[in-house]
């Protein structure tokens, strides 16, 4: 950071304003190193934040945050955005333990508008900003910074057709080519259709200055807004956007400090819904970025010379289910893949090499793929959707409504289930139990090891009626597996005691650990470990009823989770006995190392064996 003498002075917004575009470029240069050496050392999201550092530095030339609003989407693309906002000595703590989020996070600071860890989110806020200024009688300007890839989301279509009668709204479409996946479908190449050359917003800008000059021009000009013509079109340049009511400019190099800067200066004081389409470059300033940045929208540690990209590799969950998948699909030409813009982060990239007329990339649009998978399911196909578990969340409804009511037969790939860490509160996957478990006709396999998650999945495809899910956790398998891979839907481990362990999933090789320490404390315990954990097998309910004390361990939600479940179906059967539950309370899980985190919940080995022995 010695070298970086621009950036070292710069604390809040207010130190940018004065300095002259030869100094924000080297300011860019200096935050671009920045957050190579950050990230490379703390993991993160770097290309899509390297693409955004001049348009960030510029909003913030032109704007005064934190009057005025900046909404990221996804909010991944904030980095340079903490950085000038006073949280450089703390970026080194990025996604840690106790740091600062990955996410813009109110609570940290006051230049962050909202919370913004899912897609296509950013136009809502900002209609709902705007709209709130308004009726306070404030004439602050709200930004919403939305990708492309976050643009294949309906939410974003939906608060667009909200959006013509706002003040002082501004959408600026960050036009890259790229979500975590490349951007599929027609809306997608309908934005890239609207490029119209680098000389549109000034030719647009003279020729309405020469027919406001005379009074024909302005007749001919007020006749033609008037109008439903395509001399309109081609003189006005509109198009989707300003037929919703937005004064569109673009494309705007998004690279150019000084147009940007021009460009937002100029549509600060129209006072009305203005869309700038602008051009980048995910990756900017870091080839291995540039080349692939697929693979460098989310990665781990890496070393700056070399490049290290965090693609699902050979070990772990993610590239196991792709695997699996394929081979299944080998044999059986109904199995279709479904991905929203995650190929590589759910191992679909093996599918989609193999039988590319079966995989579909639906974009940022969780709602439409599991719908879109009720209508294969419907038309004979049998469709797997894989998806992280945080963003299944938002096609509760569609799993109710579309698939699960009439029985369709698809099935869903759970990733990221359980505790994820770094990235914190918004990608915990620690609901989905709980919301999957409530719903009728669907049925919830929780497997322990790679062995496991290929039977169950044959389950689910083959076995399994109606919604079949499949969640499996982050990262590789754990220490200890079960010996027993033969699908039963639980396996009791008798070992003499009286007091009875019960878990499902991965956190196993927790439990398992802390029946070791409590054996040393002679202390013998039975473990009951779930496969199928919804609907809940009678024989497991069965098998648990026989003991007088239960310990049950759940790495998701308490409320409505399985441990709340079986306890109802032990009272339901009369059971007398003590149970103890230990599971995430009322409260969300911030950033920390995936151990880090199970410790502090006590769900650790020395937890579950702390919680046992102080009965």
């Amino acid at each position: 950071m010695k070298h970086k003498r621009i950036l070292r002075k710069i604390k809040s917004p207010e130190d940018i304003k004065s300095l002259s575009i030869t100094e924000l470029e080297k300011l860019c240069a200096q935050i671009r190193e920045c957050l190579i050496e950050t990230v490379s050392d703390t993991g993160g999201h770097l290309a899509s934040n390297l693409g955004v550092v001049e348009l960030t530095v510029a909003l913030h030339k032109v704007f005064d945050s934190p009057a005025d609003k900046l909404i990221f989407d996804v909010g991944h693309q904030c980095y340079t955005h903490k950085v000038i906002t006073g949280r450089l000595d703390q970026f080194g703590t990025l996604r840690r333990e106790d740091g600062i989020a990955g996410f813009p996070r109110p609570s940290e600071s006051e230049h962050d508008a909202f919370i913004t860890g899912h897609a296509s989110t950013s136009v809502s806020i900002a209609c709902g900003l705007c709209r709130a200024n308004m009726l306070s009688g404030k004439s602050n300007h709200v930004i919403a910074v939305i990708g492309d890839g976050s643009f294949t989301g309906g939410m974003a279509y939906e608060a667009l057709n909200n959006a013509g009668s706002l003040e002082n709204l501004i959408v600026i479409l960050n036009h890259n080519e790229m979500s975590i996946s490349k951007n599929v479908g027609t809306l997608a190449r309908y934005i890239a259709s609207l490029r119209t050359g680098p000389a549109y917003i000034k030719a647009k800008s003279q020729l309405e200055k020469i027919l406001d000059w005379t009074p024909p021009g302005r007749w001919t000009k007020k006749l033609l807004l008037s109008s439903k013509s395509k001399m309109k079109d081609v003189i006005f340049g509109a198009n989707f956007f300003t037929d919703l009511g937005f004064i569109y400019y673009g494309p705007i190099d998004g690279h150019n400090l000084k147009q940007l800067i021009n460009v937002l200066e100029y549509v600060k004081s129209i006072g009305k819904p203005v869309f700038i389409d602008i051009d980048t470059i995910k990756g900017k300033g870091y080839s291995f970025a540039e080349k692939n940045p697929g693979a460098f929208h989310g990665v781990a540690k890496f070393d700056v010379e070399t490049g290290n990209p965090d693609f699902s590799g050979s070990g772990d969950f993610s590239a196991c289910f792709g695997r699996c998948l394929v081979k299944l699909a080998k044999n059986d030409d109904k199995i279709c893949a479904i991905t929203a813009a995650m190929k590589y982060g759910v191992g679909m990239q093996y599918f989609a090499a193999a039988y590319r007329e079966r995989f579909f990339d639906v974009g940022i649009a969780e709602q439409h793929a599991v719908t879109f998978a009720g209508g294969l399911a419907a038309g004979g196909m049998t469709p797997v959707f894989a998806v992280y578990s945080s963003f299944l969340q938002r096609g509760f409804d569609q799993i109710i409504h579309d698939t699960a009511i009439d029985g369709q037969h698809m099935v869903l790939a759970v990733d990221r289930a359980g505790v994820v860490g770094a990235d914190g509160e918004t990608h915990q996957g620690v609901f989905d139990a709980a919301f999957l478990s409530m719903i009728p006709n669907v049925t919830v396999y929780a497997p322990a090891s790679y062995r496991e998650l290929e039977i169950d999945l044959h389950k689910a495809i083959y076995q399994t009626p109606a919604v079949a899910a499949v969640r499996y956790p982050r990262g590789k398998e754990p220490e200890h597996i079960p010996n027993n891979n033969d699908g039963a839907d639980f396996c009791l481990e008798q070992n003499g005691g009286k007091i009875l362990l019960a878990t499902y999933g991965t956190l196993y090789s927790n439990v398992y650990a802390a029946a070791l320490l409590l054996k040393r404390d002679n202390v013998a315990v039975d473990i009951l470990r779930l496969n199928k954990i919804s609907p809940l097998s009678e024989k497991a309910v069965a098998a648990a009823a026989q003991y007088g004390q239960i310990f049950f361990f759940e790495e998701g939600i308490r409320r409505g989770g399985i441990g709340e479940n079986l306890l109802c179906e032990l009272s339901t059967g009369g059971y007398k006995g003590e149970f103890t539950l230990r599971a995430i309370e009322d409260e969300f899980v911030p950033a920390a190392e995936t151990e880090a985190a199970l410790a502090k919940l006590g769900l650790d080995p020395a937890g579950i064996h702390g919680t046992v022995i102080n009965y």
